[in-house]
This record gives C-alpha cells, structure tokens and sequence, in this order.
C-alpha cells in the first residue's frame, strides 16, 4: 500500500442516474455525480470548454501603465528586456513574451537567472549587467512581486521596471512602473489563479488589442505548458488556456516544441494534460534545475531546424542527469529521515551542503508525498541556506513562511510551493517552530497519506467506449484531477517485474473479466502480495496502443489486500459476532472458534513482531489476514479473530479501531490465563470439556 487510507468512492447514485438518462455515459456519469454535478444542466456547464478568454486584460490594476510604458519602448526602439523565473512556468511566459515583442520590431533581450549562482527572482547584478548592455526597460515575468529592495535598486541606475507575476504578494509591493499581479488585493479582475505565463500571455493581449484571436491562436501551447507545470487551478480561464494549448500543440509554429514532441515520442500524437504534466514539463524544468534554462529557453525561440533537433536531444539529456542527481538526494533523505524524532515529523526539515540546488524542490515534493506531511530542503553554501519545500493537505506554505519570517533573509512563493533564504545557525529554530505550525493546523493529529478515489467500477463498465468519452473531462489539473478508479475485491492474477526490476506489470481480473496494468516505480517486494491474493486496485485508466491494436490499460496508483471480507471471511466474522453477542453455538462452530495453546502463542509473537518492526496502521481486514498467516493450523483466520478479542479481553493488548484501521499493542509485562477468558469458557462449554489448558 503507498497510502494508509483511500477516501471517496462514494456519490448519489440518483444523480448519477439522472445525467445517464440524459445522455451521459455510465463512466461519465459516476464521475460527475462523485465531483457534486447531480444535473445534466450542471454537467453542461461542468464540461464546457470556451475558447477564447472572456475577462479583458485591462481589469488587471496597472495593465494601463504597463501597455503605455511598453508600447512607448516600442515607438523610441529602446532596448527592452524580458527577465523571467527558471521554472517551466517562468520559461513559457518569457518565450511568449520575447517572441511576441521581437514580433512587434522590439530590441528585446532574455534574462533568466541560473538557478544556483544567481538564485530566484531580481538580482542586482543581472539589472545592472542588463543596463550595461544598453537596456532601458525590463519586465518581468513569473517574478520580481517581492523584489522591493531590487526595484528601487532599478530606479537607481535608470532602469524602468515592469512587473508582471502571480505569486502572493507582501504588504509592501515594489516600487515600479506598474505591478501586475492578479492576486494584488486591490486588483479587481475576477480570475486570481493565472499562471505566470497566463498574465505574460495577457499582456500580450493587452499590447495586441484587436488582434486578440491571432495572438491567442499562436501562444496558447506554451500558455498550456506553463500552467499545467505550476499546477495551477483547472478552472476558469486555466482550462480554456489549456483546452486550446493541447488543441493546437501538434501544429505549432514554433521548431523547437516540435524537435522536442519529437525528441519525446509524441509527434503526431494526441496529447493530453497528463502528458505535458509528466513528459514534455520535467523535460523543460530540468534545464532550469540543472542550471541551464537559457538552452530551453533557446530551444523554443529557435527558428533553425537542426539547432531545434540538437537543442532537444540536450534537454533531453540534461532530464537524465537530473533523475540520477535526484534519486541520490532522495535516498539520503529517506535515511536522515528515519532518525528523525517524532517530533520533527510533522513538518520536515532537511539541510545538506552537497546537495544539488536546482533539485532540492522535486525531491521535496516526493517526501512531501511520502510521508503526508510538509517538506523543507535546504542547500547550504557559506553559512546561508536556500531552501524549497512542498506543502500537503492544504497546509498554507506561505503563511506559514510569513509566520517565521523573523527567522528568513526572505521569502516568496504560493500556498503549495515556496522558496526562501535562511541564515544556518537559524535552520534549528525554524525546524521547531514550523512543526509547531503544523501541529497547530492539524490539530496535534499526524496525518496520514490518502487517497481520493472518485469512483468504485463495475469490471463490466471499463471498455474503450467508455473511456473515449472521459476526455470530455480534459484538461485535467488541480481542482479536476484525473480520475481515480477503483477495482474492489479483485483477484491478482500475476505480477512481474519490467524495466530493469523498477515497474510492475499486473494482471487482474474480476466476475469474468481480466486487465492488464502497469504499476510505476514499484518492486514485487513493495507490492507485497502474491498470484492468487484478492485485492483492492486503485487507477487512472489509459489506452494501451501496440501493433496497431488498442487495448485499456491500468495504470496503478494503489495496490492494497482486499477491505472487503470474502464470502468464507465475512462467514467467520459472523460467527465470531455470534460469539461475542452470547448467541447459542454448536459444537461444529466452537471446534473451528477455539484456538490451540500454539495458535495462541504464535498470534502473540505476531503481534509482538509488529510492534518491534513498526507495523503500519491498516484495516481491520489486513490486520486479521496478516496476523492469521502467523497463526497458521485450523482456521487461521476466524481463530487469529477471535484470540485478538481474548488478548483485548484480557488486556492484553490495546485494541484501537479508528476509522477503518485497526490498531493492535502489546502491554508490556501483562500475563493472564487466557482459560479465564468469558468467550474460552463459553467455548469449552458448548464443547463439554472440563479440562483446563492454558498460557
């Protein structure tokens, strides 16, 4: 299991039905009524992609200013430069931003700041470097909201400065031509979630007006790929972006996107969400991680073919390095966190002075996902401290960062991703006080990783028809994940290993029906489970494509034993519930009740196991089958069952049953004669037997 509970699956079966009669398909239907759509009305608009945007970018507090400033760059041919951030998100607004200017006639420069040496966001050095070179205006994109300092430090050399980001903004804003930012809060336009290189792409509406459909047309892939790599909300005017970005990708105008669908395998293709979020977005984010987001950036720009080819065969190899460098930090992290003290988990926070900079934010990400819990990274270098980290559950990063401020050189950031400076010596302080942060926020109760399932399937409803009219649901991001289904009570068929022993190819099956499933960077020993074991699946479902033949596909995201009993195991608990209730018995049924002194003794070493290997909290369901597979002889099962409620009985042990887990602890030095039990006695009864065993 990669998460300890899985939520959801549940929804009004009566809206469900009432869009299938309407119209919708079964699939469809399940997956609306479980994201609260309970009409056919509602699901109209639910599944409405426009496709252009309806809020005209002058609502946007400054865009005057900022149009006036530049368009006048424009008429007295000044030098201009586009400063923007090393992130995917970053990289797409300032491609679309120089392009679009130079298409205007503009003397335009890029800045991107090398991730490790210059850092986030304005550089004093890079605006006067930039001034040298004769520029007399610089824009930002997907930065410079908290570049106070920095922006009167413009001024100061003669720099005009514009500013255009979407991070949250401070009490104070810069000091510059125009700010605009749509989270200002005393900006009035009406969508707040737009991608760094959504607002670049607004601007550049704003300068074009009246050519509005023509600048859309050609800017709206990268607008897509930016926004999908933020994991910006999937509302809104985020989804038309999208819906037009994924529409247009295969014929876009610009070589390098192309070399680099080639590159990737996705030429001709038809790309979706999900492939920009986990193909083409890692490969464009690497450069910037591994210190060279000019060359993605150079890749897009580019109008020579083979400079394309050449550049996109680089990004491609710089994504590899990246993976290794990664997976290297990560290993150490899962080590250094094992030592951690429980008090240091509910939010952590690692340092480290040989760790890579530009891949410290990924690793944070996983850990955050590991361990439901926020994430810190920290790369040291001379004393001082830039970290990244990752939130979960809702947790607020950048309040929390404000909240320890006095701790920060500085800041910047959103709610789910955040960077900031740190001085060391203050690292062990702002460990304490930000894990009191999130103890405050979860109310001292550590939480545990779950998973959101929207649907329980039918084996019968999985079929490429229905899947075919899930698309309707694209895009797909934060605020409209993919689906998640759920195969409940399935049978494992086989399993193996794929991939150089890194993935795990499935087959399943259920009331007649078999699927093939892929299960990503898991092993057959994190897996757990056997050919034969009945099993819980949850998945996204994909379209399988080889030698020209379709087929539907699994694709994994959890692998559990089954919750629900079998028919022989929702038998035994029945008899046990008879047991316990004092209901009468027959001699039959107490012969398969009663435990042997060995079972007896193997269920206690079992359990003592557990706790002296931190067993994680399962189901009650789990727990039973594990323990039973110690117990062994007759009737593992019900007898495993029934000595838990002897040894609770007893107190023994301390039985939790929380939610749908069960959690068993041994008492440390307790004996008891387990003959004394009421449900022993009651057994040996119904069975005549005077004789006494024991423990």
């Amino acid at each position: 299991m990669k998460y300890a509970k899985w939520c959801g699956g549940c929804y009004s079966q009566d809206a469900a039905r009432a869009l299938e009669a309407a119209g919708y398909p079964r699939l469809l239907s399940s997956v609306l009524a479980a994201r609260g759509v309970s009409t056919p009305e509602e699901a109209a608009v639910f599944l409405d992609r426009e496709r252009s945007l309806t809020h005209s970018p002058m609502l946007m507090k400054d865009m005057d200013r900022a149009v006036a400033r530049i368009n006048r760059a424009l008429a007295d041919q000044e030098r201009m430069a586009v400063f923007g951030d090393y992130d995917v998100d970053g990289i797409t607004a300032t491609v679309l931003l120089v392009d679009f200017l130079r298409s205007r006639g503009a003397d335009c420069l890029k800045y991107i700041p090398r991730r490790v040496e210059d850092g986030y966001g304005l550089g004093r050095d890079a605006l006067r470097a930039l001034r040298d070179k004769g520029v007399t205006l610089v824009i930002t994109v997907d930065c410079g909201i908290t570049g106070v300092e920095e922006a009167a430090f413009a001024r100061e050399i003669g720099l005009d400065l514009v500013v255009t980001d979407h991070h949250e903004c401070k009490d104070t804003l810069p000091d510059a031509v125009a700010v605009v930012d749509p989270r200002r809060s005393d900006c009035p336009y009406p969508f707040k979630h737009l991608a760094g290189v959504g607002v670049a792409l607004k601007l550049a509406l704003a300068l074009g007006e009246g050519r509005e459909e023509p600048i859309f047309a050609r800017y709206c892939t990268l607008a897509a790929i930016g926004t999908v790599a933020d994991v910006m909300q999937m509302t809104g005017e985020n989804r038309t972006i999208v819906h037009r970005g994924l529409e247009a990708i295969g014929g876009t105008d610009f070589l390098g996107l192309q070399a680099l669908l080639r590159e990737t395998g996705l030429y001709d293709k038809e790309i979706t969400s999900t492939q920009i979020g986990f193909i083409l977005a890692p490969r464009i984010n690497a450069a910037g991680r591994m210190g060279e987001a000019e060359l993605a950036a150079d890749l897009l720009l580019t109008d020579d073919p083979r400079e394309a080819e050449f550049l996109a065969q680089q990004l491609c190899g710089l994504n590899r390095e990246r993976q290794a460098v990664e997976q290297e930090i990560y290993a150490e992290a899962l080590e250094r966190i094992e030592l951690l003290p429980d008090r240091e988990r509910c939010a952590l926070v690692l340092s480290s002075d040989v760790w890579h900079q530009g891949v410290v934010g990924i690793v944070a990400s996983r850990l955050s996902e590991k361990y439901s819990c926020p994430s810190f990274m920290i790369r040291l270098q001379n004393g001082m401290g830039k970290g990244s980290c990752r939130s979960y559950g809702g947790f607020n990063l950048f309040a929390a960062l404000e909240s320890c401020s006095d701790l920060l050189v500085d800041f910047g950031g959103h709610e789910l991703a955040a960077g900031f400076n740190i001085r060391e010596e203050d690292i062990p302080a702002f460990r304490r006080r930000i894990n009191r942060c999130v103890r405050a926020y979860c109310n001292g109760v550590v939480p545990v990783s779950s998973l959101d399932v929207d649907v329980a399937v039918c084996p019968e409803d999985i079929t490429l028809e229905e899947m075919d009219q899930l698309n309707r649901l694209e895009p797909y991001g934060a605020g409209n994940d993919r689906p998640v289904f759920a195969l409940l009570g399935a049978r494992l068929e086989s399993l193996q290993s794929v991939g150089q022993n890194r993935h795990l190819k499935l087959r399943l099956s259920k009331g007649g029906f078999c699927f093939d499933a892929i299960f990503f960077s898991t092993t057959a020993a994190e897996c757990a489970l056997t050919p034969g074991s009945r099993v819980d699946a949850a998945f996204y479902l994909q379209i399988n494509e080889f030698r020209g033949s379709s087929s539907v596909q699994l694709q994994m995201v959890d692998l559990r034993p089954a919750q629900d009993p079998s028919g022989r195991e929702r038998e035994c608990l029945e008899l046990l519930e008879r047991l316990t209730a004092g209901e009468p018995l027959t001699r039959r049924e107490a012969v398969r009740l009663l435990p042997d002194r060995n079972q007896f003794a193997a269920l206690w070493r079992a359990i003592e196991r557990g706790e002296r290997e931190g067993q994680p909290p399962q189901g009650r369901l789990p727990t039973l089958r594990r323990l039973a597979g110690a117990v062994g002889g007759a009737e593992p099962f019900l007898r495993a069952a029934l000595g838990v409620e002897v040894f609770f009985e007893r107190e023994l042990i301390t039985l939790d049953l929380r939610e749908d887990m069960m959690i068993v602890h041994p008492r440390e030095g307790r004996r008891a004669d387990l003959e004394q039990s009421a449900y022993v006695r009651r057994l040996r009864q119904v069975l005549g037997q005077d004789e006494k065993g024991g423990r």
